[in-house]
């Protein structure tokens, strides 16, 4: 597919906060807390079952079907511009499988103008349109992310753009709710070892190895699996 052609450079310097790549096998069952379970069994591929049970969150944005059979996590974080160029491959899932596959989206802070953003994100899903935002953030990215002239209060109008009540917006985004969302967030990040952006885990199995066909090959695959056990 020609749209996986320009991905490929861009996953080598995908956003990070280790040089080293995560080791989540090793990694101890975290405390239980509240979550929500993927909409399918899931097999680990070197995830425990505790750290698949962090994979989904009641606050997290799902694009496509809520029932799908296969459920696609992406952690990212909206001044990467790595999750940037994967959006196109994360839009075709979507158009590829309507009914098969579901997106999970999850957040990670890992640039200095991330948080805010996430906040304005989290705002947007409360009026139904964190989709539309992210979508807008990765388009004019260079507004509000630019590493050399960073403004995130750009991102405010690019909210009000795509329709975002930015009144009621910046009430909610400074909300005790969303302080305890962003604390979950970093908390169920450290437990999955997530430290780059983006990074992706299919049914609960993180990519064997980081890239934009890896994930197409992997989502492929376990939609065949799971219409064969249908």
């Amino acid at each position: 597919m020609r749209i996986l052609i320009g991905i490929f450079a861009v996953a080598l310097v995908a956003c990070s906060r280790s040089p080293e790549p995560p080791a989540a096998a090793t990694l101890a069952p975290p405390a239980a807390e509240a979550v929500v379970a993927p909409s399918a069994p899931v097999e680990s591929a070197g995830l425990t079952p505790a750290q698949i049970a962090r994979l989904v969150r009641p606050h997290s944005p799902v694009l496509g079907p809520a029932k799908a059979p296969v459920t696609v996590v992406e952690v990212l974080d909206p001044a990467c511009e790595a999750c940037k160029a994967f959006a196109p491959v994360v839009e075709q899932l979507l158009f590829t499988y309507p009914e098969d596959v579901r997106v999970v989206v999850r957040y990670a802070d890992f640039h200095p103008v991330s948080l805010q953003a996430l906040r304005l994100l989290e705002a947007a899903r409360l009026q139904g349109k964190a989709h539309e935002l992210i979508a807008a953030l990765f388009e004019r990215q260079q507004e509000w992310a630019s590493h050399a002239a960073p403004n995130p209060a750009r991102a405010w109008q690019i909210a009000s753009d795509v329709g975002i009540d930015v009144a009621r917006a910046k009430k909610d985004a400074v909300a005790t709710r969303v302080d305890d969302m962003l604390n979950i967030e970093a908390k169920d990040l450290t437990a999955l070892r997530v430290e780059r952006t983006p990074t992706f885990f299919v049914n609960g199995k993180p990519l064997p190895t980081f890239g934009a066909q890896q994930l197409m090959d992997l989502v492929a695959s376990e939609v065949q699996a799971a219409k064969a056990n249908r």
